[in-house]
């Protein structure tokens, strides 16, 4: 825990001395990328191999939930599964699927109604963004656990894929994200559709929302449209594993 606090406090300063015009910035930054680097082993070794696979990070209190929460990256998308975003937002996502495919058993066509259905999940956590700053926010949605298991992973996934219906940086690049089955699994990993006690803004992500609580706010993919099992990410946009991990040098493992 140690490991991921002073993590938490090395970003919190580094947020002092880098121009915080948005992650564009940050990936420019050549000591920024190094010490990210550097961390990234450093906390996956302590996550991995030191603490409980399952260990929470901290919740919070009501009370305790920030008065202001940034809408950071994307505010909103352009298209959705072939759609006008702007025409989903407005019939409130009545039409929407999430599509989970690749390697499972039983792909999957869910609707929002679908997802408010199954076992939720509600935690008020701390958001950590690579830019230095930090918010309390509540989110409730579904465990991703829970829609891995109606799937059915096949033996050979060993990732999970966010891809997004928005698009970043001058080349309209999709966002996409990853993580490990370890991270999937994890209590706190949900895929959040309320916040702070209300639907889910369109500027954080509306309809879908990925929280990875125990890593930084670049993985907690917005507008989540698709959920693909893979085996490796060699064959998907750059290679790395996510937006900022192919255009930014981005560490893949974000751990706090």
């Amino acid at each position: 825990m140690a490991i991921m606090t002073n993590r938490r406090k090395l970003l919190a300063g580094l947020g002092s001395s880098v121009l915080l015009a948005g992650c564009d910035s940050w990936s420019r930054n050549e000591r920024v990328r190094e010490i990210l680097a550097s961390a990234e082993g450093l906390t996956m070794r302590a996550q991995r191999l030191i603490t409980d696979r399952e260990a929470l990070a901290r919740e919070f209190t009501l009370a305790e939930i920030s008065p202001r929460f940034r809408a950071n990256g994307s505010r909103t998308a352009e298209t959705a599964q072939g759609r006008d975003y702007q025409e989903m937002l407005a019939n409130n996502f009545a039409d929407f699927r999430l599509q989970v495919d690749g390697l499972v058993q039983r792909p999957l066509s869910l609707s929002l109604a679908d997802l408010r259905s199954m076992p939720s999940r509600t935690q008020i956590t701390r958001h950590d963004c690579v830019e230095g700053w930090s918010a309390i926010g509540q989110w409730k949605g579904t465990p991703l656990s829970r829609i891995l298991d109606l799937a059915g992973l096949r033996d050979n996934a060993n990732y999970i894929v966010f891809h997004c219906a928005d698009t970043y940086g001058a080349q309209n690049r999709p966002y996409y994200e990853s993580i490990d089955l370890i991270d999937a699994f994890h209590p706190q990993t949900i895929l959040a559709y309320d916040m702070n006690g209300d639907v889910l803004p369109e500027a954080h992500g509306a309809p879908l929302r990925a929280r990875i609580e125990r890593q930084l706010g670049y993985k907690h993919a917005k507008f989540v449209m698709r959920l693909e099992a893979v085996e490796s990410f060699d064959n998907i946009y750059g290679g790395k594993g996510g937006y900022w991990e192919d255009v930014g040098d981005y560490a893949w493992y974000a751990g706090i």
